[in-house]
């Protein structure tokens, strides 16, 4: 009646483990950074288009259209190859410690 071996608690994460988790949450975290730098861009864009014009504008639309341009920020950040995030994620990852360091 032997089960599934069951965990041993207090045993470590393996060091390569637990540095990929760091790697991948430091790149999140840099695609995050760049996505709202995108979004304040967009944000800063949309404030030089006059708001007078032939059509009124419609309630909630400021809204709406700060929802899409997040929306559309974040998925940017994720599609860019070579970007700010990636930028930042070279320079920040030399940080993290080697697997090989305790």
């Amino acid at each position: 009646m032997s089960g599934p071996a069951k965990p041993v608690h207090g045993a470590a994460v393996p060091a390569k483990a637990t540095m990929d988790r760091d790697h991948a949450r430091l790149h999140k975290a840099a695609q995050d950074l760049e996505g709202i730098f995108i979004g304040e861009l967009f944000k800063a864009m949309r404030a030089t288009v006059p708001d007078d014009g032939l059509l009124s504008q419609a309630p909630g639309q400021d809204l709406f259209q700060g929802m899409m341009d997040d929306r559309l920020a974040a998925l940017q950040a994720e599609r860019s190859r070579g970007g700010l995030s990636e930028s930042l994620y070279r320079q920040l990852s030399r940080r993290l410690p080697n697997a090989s360091q305790p």
